[in-house]
């Protein structure tokens, strides 16, 4: 039986912070390697075979001893380390900020469109899906990182300060996508979370959710989560991994993306995140749920 979270009243700020930032550095050092794979595998353009996985995933360090190979899928860890935890304090420690000011200003609306026990879920989805569209002002973190997963050579020796001032809001390239996949992907995730703990385990008070329960709630989150964004996501990342003076239009990418790989390429990427979704939640959404509410406690 999984012990009980003790919760002594309205979390903090402080206390969403501490959770949602412990919940970053952790899934950074576990879960970076994965997401240069990912990103990779989203990038590459070409049929992917068993014999030509190794090449895609380890790049010029294909045939190089093992741990070389491993050291290799640690690129821009830097820049991930900015972009991860200001993201996952933003998103874990932001949602339930949104979801504070939707509860004070608009819950009887929620409350009549779909009665009380769905318009909380409603509540906690919608809310989720506003601090998404938000995540949009940490897109140039977001692209550094994966320009140096996929394309350093996009960096030339520049340092991040110099390509901030060179680049300026090349940087922002893709927000509309961007937009366009965190807003139903958020909702997904916390709409998903919130169904399985009041539906399926019985939680009403979430914030005295059990370790496990929480790890299956955020399964079912982020299963929901990724599956929903996959389409856009390998969009956004085809136009965040070019050069940086290259120009070319999410239309431009998913029309040569349909005619050239099928349509089946738009969920590139997405088995290797399936996979991973249970241990990265361990490191990630499970942490943020419960480590907020035991920081309450405290601060």
């Amino acid at each position: 039986m999984s012990p009980t979270l003790a919760v002594k009243g309205k979390e903090s700020g402080t206390a969403r912070v501490l959770g949602s930032g412990t919940s970053g550095v952790a899934e950074l050092l576990i879960f970076h390697p994965v997401d240069t794979i990912a990103k990779r595998l989203m990038s590459n353009k070409a049929k992917v075979s068993f014999s030509s996985l190794s090449p895609i995933i380890f790049r010029e360090h294909a045939t190089a001893p093992l741990g070389r190979k491993l050291l290799s899928l640690f690129p821009g860890l830097g820049y991930a380390a900015g972009y991860k935890v200001s993201q996952r304090i933003y998103k874990f420690g932001g949602q339930p900020w949104f979801n504070d000011v939707l509860t004070r200003h608009y819950k009887s609306n929620f409350t009549n469109a779909f009665g009380e026990r769905k318009g909380k879920m409603m509540m906690q989805a919608t809310a989720g899906s506003l601090t998404g569209i938000g995540e949009v002002v940490l897109l140039p973190l977001d692209a550094l990182k994966i320009k140096r997963q996929v394309n350093p050579e996009a960096f030339r020796g520049r340092g991040v300060v110099r390509i901030f001032l060179e680049e300026g809001t090349t940087l922002y390239r893709g927000w509309g996508w961007t937009v366009a996949r965190n807003a139903p992907g958020s909702f997904a995730l916390f709409g998903a979370s919130a169904f399985t703990k009041d539906y399926v385990l019985g939680v009403s008070d979430y914030r005295k959710a059990t370790w496990t329960q929480n790890f299956i709630a955020s399964v079912a989150g982020a299963v929901a989560s990724i599956t929903v964004a996959a389409p856009l996501d390998t969009i956004k990342t085809r136009i965040q991994n070019a050069n940086f003076e290259q120009k070319t239009s999410g239309v431009t990418i998913i029309r040569d993306l349909l005619r050239d790989e099928g349509a089946t390429a738009l969920f590139k990427g997405l088995t290797p995140k399936i996979l991973v979704v249970g241990p990265k939640l361990v490191f990630s959404y499970t942490i943020a749920q419960s480590l907020i509410p035991w920081f309450a406690n405290y601060v």
